[in-house]
């Protein structure tokens, strides 16, 4: 398998800073040079000594990197990829931590003719962003999914899997169409959902008098978390996701027909029904370590 000595990180919010902390604690041994767009998070970077180097210019930043990471937003992807190709030496990888992977994918072939282009999406996050956001354990047990062309090397996919177990993470290989569907309904419908939950909230409050935030339970506080997401990622998520988003948006839409069906005819055999198999997915998430069952879902009050 391919070493990789010097690692590159394009991009300096919550994953990209997270990826620059796990590599100290965990690969001591790789260099990391990082570098972000905005001077100020670049200063903040150099403040909190996230990585051996920080690079003002992004072609400087990738020379000599034997793997680039590109953690920028999906739709900055393409402008990424074209700012690093004048310093990108023979033989790197090039990846991304992007939730969509498609469009990411022919975007990065398409601005890095003749590099190894292996993307990858880290399932792990907060509703945090920035780089003082990020911590070194962020991928431990969480899933990276690995979506390489069919013309990818086994040796880059080889380095890529092992550079994220390294982490911590479990890797997956996946087609990247099929990992877009897999994400619209694991990550981004429910991301739209909440947005949309907390947009009507919003609007509700002044007809409630605030008991809409006073009293708010479990369930509303968890939508507003998810609703407090990076607004720029989640927009550019969405409009590279479109097709397997509306899919998936049109399919619940549908069953929420049914449910709603259900409760005008007071069909309770059906909402019991409905809720029993979804309480199984709960518990099967839980079984394999992806959430906590503790009490109030772990929250330290």
């Amino acid at each position: 398998m391919m070493a990789i000595k010097r690692v590159a990180i394009v991009g300096l919010g919550l994953i990209g800073s997270s990826i620059a902390r796990a590599v100290a604690e965990r690969l001591p041994q790789v260099a990391v040079t990082g570098h972000d767009a905005s001077d100020n998070v670049r200063e903040k970077a150099r403040a909190l000594s996230l990585c051996d180097t920080i690079a003002d210019d992004p072609a400087a930043a990738v020379a000599d990197a034997d793997f680039v990471i590109l953690a920028v937003p999906v739709g900055r992807m393409a402008d990424a990829a074209a700012a690093i190709a004048p310093g990108l030496k023979t033989g790197a990888i090039v990846s991304d931590v992007g939730s969509s992977k498609a469009g990411v994918a022919e975007a990065l072939a398409k601005a890095l003719p003749g590099h190894a282009v292996i993307p990858a999406h880290p399932v792990a996050g907060t509703e945090n962003s920035g780089p003082a956001a990020g911590f070194a354990t962020l991928f431990e047990g969480r899933w990276c999914i690995v979506t390489p062309g069919a013309d990818a090397s086994e040796e880059a996919v080889a380095a890529v899997t092992g550079f994220w177990q390294a982490l911590g993470a479990r890797v997956e290989t996946m087609d990247a169409a099929h990992h877009d569907m897999v994400l619209a309904v694991t990550s981004h419908l429910p991301h739209l959902i909440a947005y949309t939950i907390v947009g009507t909230a919003s609007e509700l409050e002044e007809v409630t008098e605030s008991e809409v935030i006073k009293y708010s339970a479990g369930g509303f506080r968890d939508f507003t978390r998810i609703a407090a997401s990076d607004p720029v990622m989640w927009r550019d998520v969405f409009l590279a996701n479109k097709d397997a988003v509306l899919a998936t948006l049109q399919r619940f839409n549908e069953d929420l027909t049914v449910l709603q069906q259900a409760i005008r005819r007071g069909d309770g055999a059906k909402l019991e029904d409905w809720f029993t198999r979804t309480r199984a997915i709960r518990r099967s998430i839980i079984e394999q370590g992806q959430d906590d069952a503790a009490p109030d879902f772990g929250r330290k009050h």
